[in-house]
């Protein structure tokens, strides 16, 4: 090996063993030290290159460690074959995005979106209490749970299911998981094939993680009861996608004729199934709410019940759960029984406990009272400031949201723009449409993470952009 192409600087920011393997690692690169060539002795490299014998055996173990050379008893080192170096010349990759970060996240004065609660009313001195005590009395909890989630947790919740929404179940039905995201993409691979119906407007994230699933969604539009079933029926799909407690955005109940026409389609074919979206149901102000649809089934009925504590708790718990028909239980264990649960179990436990102990069941009635106000504050200042002849409200009987339909306002398209530009978040109907046609000038209105407060300086902004 020509040694003048290797020179190393004593006086170098770099070690001269790593100077000395960087070089030589260039050179194999390279192709300049084609494979099975022989290295220099490790006495005789050091001499022509004036540096202890040392220096060259740390540089040659390194590339050896990385695969560069061969290290043979006896006979030295030498450069290693082809198929054991990196592969050179990979294509670069495409330029990636960067990440939004939160710092260039909007700023907004008013927030209306549809996915935001108060986390002032989140009950941070019983839930610190509950895992400061967890901390120190179960350290058997940093050990892996039951795949589904603790059995104690879904103990509770077949509890509070079968007591306030007529669910129907044990706790070996219950999945836990981080969202309704992740279940729903465990339940895309659980379920027969074939397209989902998907309620037009609706819901968008099932959209995305069906798709991502490579399960094809159909647009189903609704009316005044939900999902249109002679549409449901002419789409050919083997699976309704429904939020029939609450529809989400429009808020329209689905009636008991309707559920009971939606189960029969269900059952009219095998394979057939209802996945039941029950996003908010703990928020009804005006009516108790009607059973579930997974109730009306049975405990191994063709319904899919899911929900998440993320609107009675907070988002960022990120506990969801799924209650599966007991004949789809072995087909779930048999795929997913060797994974683990996606959600910590101090989590796990301190929401146990909160249930159990009846803060839970405390701090839902304290939400709905103050939600209640909310919206009926929120309600009102928009019909002060707009004139109560002009306003058109759809779902506010439940749920942290409505529809607005400003009877003479602007086209959707502008009133959004014109809100957000004036620090008001807020969306469009349309947003969450696909095929459907949607009523002008409507928008959709969340007020679950407006302060306190903000209802009648909201509605007066609002009533400015839109004359």
């Amino acid at each position: 090996m020509p040694t003048p192409l290797l020179s190393l600087d004593p006086a170098g920011e770099l070690p001269l063993y790593e100077q000395l393997y960087r070089a030589l690692a260039g050179r194999i690169r390279a192709g300049e030290l084609p494979a099975g060539r022989r290295l220099p002795g490790k006495r005789s490299l050091a001499e022509q290159l004036g540096v202890s014998v040392n220096t060259v055996d740390t540089a040659y173990q390194l590339l050896a460690a990385e695969g560069w050379l061969d290290a043979r008893p006896r006979s030295g080192f030498f450069v290693a074959g082809r198929a054991s170096l990196p592969l050179p010349g990979l294509p670069q990759a495409a330029p990636v995005p960067p990440v939004p970060t939160a710092a260039a996240a909007p700023v907004w004065q008013f927030d209306c979106g549809t996915s935001g609660v108060d986390t002032g009313l989140f009950p941070f001195r019983t839930w610190g209490r509950i895992q400061k005590e967890l901390l120190y009395a179960q350290p058997g909890l940093l050990a892996h749970g039951h795949p589904q989630g603790d059995e104690e947790l879904r103990a509770a919740i077949a509890d509070y299911l079968q007591s306030y929404r007529g669910v129907v179940c044990t706790p070996d039905q219950i999945v836990v998981g981080a969202g309704a995201e992740y279940l729903l993409s465990l339940l895309a691979v659980l379920l027969p094939g074939g397209s989902a119906a998907l309620e037009d407007p609706g819901y968008l994230r099932p959209r995305a993680v069906l798709g991502n699933c490579g399960v094809a969604c159909l647009p189903v539009p609704i009316d005044a009861g939900g999902m249109d079933l002679d549409a449901l029926e002419a789409s050919g799909a083997r699976i309704a996608y429904v939020t029939p407690s609450h529809q989400f955005p429009t808020g329209v109940t689905m009636p008991a004729p309707r559920r009971a026409g939606l189960l029969a389609w269900a059952m009219a074919a095998p394979g057939r199934y209802i996945l039941e979206d029950d996003y908010d149901s703990e928020f009804r102000f005006d009516v108790r709410p009607l059973p579930s649809l997974q109730g009306m089934a049975g405990p191994d009925g063709p319904v899919v019940y899911l929900s998440t504590f993320s609107k009675s708790l907070a988002p960022s718990i990120r506990i969801a759960y799924m209650v599966l028909p007991r004949h789809l239980l072995g087909a779930y264990r048999a795929r997913f029984s060797a994974y683990a649960s996606t959600v910590s179990r101090f989590e796990q436990q301190t929401l146990y406990r909160f249930m159990a102990e009846g803060h839970f069941t405390r701090h839902l009635a304290r939400m709905r009272k103050e939600y209640r106000a909310r919206a009926a504050a929120l309600t009102g200042a928009l019909e002060s400031a707009f004139g109560a002849d002009r306003l058109t409200f759809g779902g506010r009987q439940a749920g942290l949201h409505f529809l607005l339909r400003v009877a003479g306002g602007p086209p959707e398209g502008e009133m959004v723009r014109a809100a957000r530009a004036a620090g008001v978040r807020l969306a469009g109907l349309s947003e969450f449409c696909q095929a459907a046609t949607c009523p002008p000038s409507t928008v959709v209105l969340g007020y679950g993470a407006l302060a306190a407060g903000q209802a009648e300086p909201l509605a007066a902004r609002l009533a400015e952009l839109w004359r």
